[in-house]
């Protein structure tokens, strides 16, 4: 009896439903979220074991990789398809959700998802601290800019340099005003220092990456923008096309047709939300930055021939560009970079 197997990974337990070929419920149980505790349970199950499904998570990585080197077939599923399919269930628990799983999975109805190798995931736990901390450098540069500005006292446009000096100078003379923005400063220069220390940690390892290093060839592309997207492709072999990648990141147009409705909207927004923001940062930066380049050659002259061909409209008109590994047109990278909160941002080389 081929057995299927659905597995509801949470921090302490893990939920396990398991059906057999013909859609039965054999087992139901719970165990500990650890790969041995898994393999003991599974190995005293009475069948071939012909697939196990998890829903694509932290977590998820680390046990099918402890299934994996144990010689059991394990899945990770595209998270948002499994979340769609399981929405439909009136009664949600971890039961019925690993049961769930565990149908999905006989029926063939997911999409598999890579299992990233623990040098990208490596390369992940350093870009992402990196990401933490200059947020919060930017967040607490943020705040002391409008702790000033309810006084009237203006920073205005100022060199990170000078940033410390200009608010100090700015508070000299009241109390409570060095008293608030001492502390701040304080935790600003610490995180200036860490930021430093990792942000030497990136280069060094782009340094020594091959592949970062023609990535890095190209106008735009950083040390940083290398590093995300070397980390999250993984294995190139995995994709049968370039043309793949794009609508892999989410950075092709979305569609939704029925009947005689078809309406082509904005990108889908699908996959890793850091490698989208940071290529869109890259293209921004490639199209208005540095030495001139045929691509921003090409921008302003395609842009001006569309909105000289277009008929009069009250809305501005956006100039395609093309997608990355798509094959199609999309919208802008300076458009994308808008949808995800970034205008303003700083870029990230």
């Amino acid at each position: 009896m081929r057995l299927f197997i659905g597995l509801d990974v949470s921090l302490a337990k893990t939920a396990i439903g398991v059906i057999s070929e013909h859609g039965k419920i054999i087992k139901e149980a719970e165990a500990a979220s650890e790969p041995e505790v898994l393999v003991r349970w599974l190995g005293n199950l009475d069948g071939s074991i012909a697939a196990i499904g998890l829903e694509a998570g932290p977590l998820s990585q680390w046990l099918n990789r402890g299934l994996t080197e144990v010689g059991l077939d394990a899945v990770l599923m595209e998270t948002r398809q499994v979340k769609g399919a399981l929405k439909a269930m009136p009664i949600k628990t971890d039961r019925r959700d690993a049961e769930g799983i565990a149908r999905l999975l006989h029926l063939g109805w997911f999409r598999p998802v890579h299992c990233k190798s623990v040098s990208a995931q490596e390369v992940r736990a350093v870009l992402g601290p990196r990401k933490s901390i200059q947020q919060s450098m930017i967040a607490l540069e943020m705040s002391l800019r409008g702790l000033l500005r309810n006084f009237g006292l203006k920073v205005g446009a100022i060199s990170r340099g000078r940033f410390d000096s200009r608010i100090r100078e700015l508070a000299d003379g009241n109390a409570m005003l060095e008293a608030a923005t001492t502390p701040m400063l304080r935790a600003r220069v610490s995180l200036r220092q860490e930021l430093a220390v990792l942000e030497k940690k990136v280069r060094h390892l782009a340094r020594e990456d091959p592949v970062c290093n023609r990535l890095m060839t190209m106008p735009g592309i950083g040390a940083v923008v290398a590093l995300t997207f070397r980390s999250a492709v993984d294995d190139p072999a995995r994709f049968a096309s370039s043309k793949k990648v794009g609508p892999w990141v989410g950075l092709t147009p979305s569609r939704n047709q029925s009947g005689e409705r078809d309406v082509s909207g904005g990108i889908t927004k699908a996959g890793d939300v850091n490698l989208r923001r940071a290529l869109c940062q890259a293209a921004t930066v490639m199209m208005n930055r540095g030495r001139s380049t045929w691509l921003r050659t090409w921008g302003p002259s395609s842009h001006n021939a569309v909105a000289a061909s277009a008929p009069w409209s009250p809305w501005p008109v956006v100039s395609p560009s093309y997608s990355i590994g798509s094959g199609s047109m999309a919208s802008s990278p300076a458009g994308c970079c808008a949808e995800n909160g970034l205008t303003g941002c700083y870029p990230t080389r």
